[in-house]
Parts: structure tokens; sequence; C-alpha cells
């Protein structure tokens, strides 16, 4: 394997909550309206440090969309997932866009988001 090479974010950051690497600043928050099947989660117009699995249309809550899972270049661990393709006309302000499920990464102060038990159906967006 080849070196890691690593993007260290300057201001608040949100990160992994595993490995506590970078991944997104406060500042591109696109939107905190997001809903995962773990919770809460952010629409980030950039994130940094993170490989992308393959593709993959998934029937989500504002309709169909293809997407990839994200993946922390650090741990490894799946942090959220980016819009390749949005097929609803309103959605494509998503495209090129990624989600950071809020459990799954440490906030700009440290804090973790905890799950709630409640199941949720197809991840996205509830209101823009």
């Amino acid at each position: 394997m080849g070196r890691l090479f690593v993007v260290n974010l300057e201001g608040k950051v949100y990160s992994c909550k595993h490995c506590k690497i970078h991944l997104a600043l406060v500042d591109d928050i696109v939107s905190k309206s997001f809903q995962s099947r773990h919770g809460k989660a952010y629409l980030f117009s950039k994130v940094v440090n993170v490989s992308a699995g393959e593709k993959e249309d998934r029937m989500m809550m504002t309709g169909l969309h293809t997407v990839v899972d994200i993946f922390c270049i650090g741990c490894g661990s799946i942090v959220g997932w980016k819009y390749e393709f949005a097929h609803e006309k309103g959605q494509k302000y998503k495209e090129g866009k990624s989600v950071l499920e809020r459990f799954k990464v440490s906030g700009p102060d440290g804090s973790h988001y905890w799950v709630s038990h409640e199941t949720h159906g197809g991840s996205d967006a509830d209101d823009v």
C-alpha cells in the first residue's frame, strides 16, 4: 500500500469518531435537516480524507439517487455517502455533495451524537 496523504483542516471541523481524522468544516455544511437510518445527518459541499465505494441506485425519501458510500481513509469506517446523480429534477442540488452521518463523526467540540433507537426508512433529507 502507498503512503497515506491526509488533509488537515483549519477551523471548526467534523472528524471520524474512531480515528479523529478530519472530514469536513462547519463552514461547508449545506443542510442539517438530513436523516439517515441511524438518525441525524448533515449535507456538506466538501469533505476530505474519504474514499468512495461502488456506485449504486438507492431509493430515498426524496426519490431515486445514484450514490457511493464514503469511507474514512484513516480507519476504513463508513461515514456517510456522496450523491453522484439525482434522478429527480428538484434534487439536482445534491449532486457532488456528501452526507456525513452524525453518529459516525465527532463534532467541532469533540461531541458525539448518539443513535436513537428508532428505525428510519431510506436515508435522505426531510426538508431542505
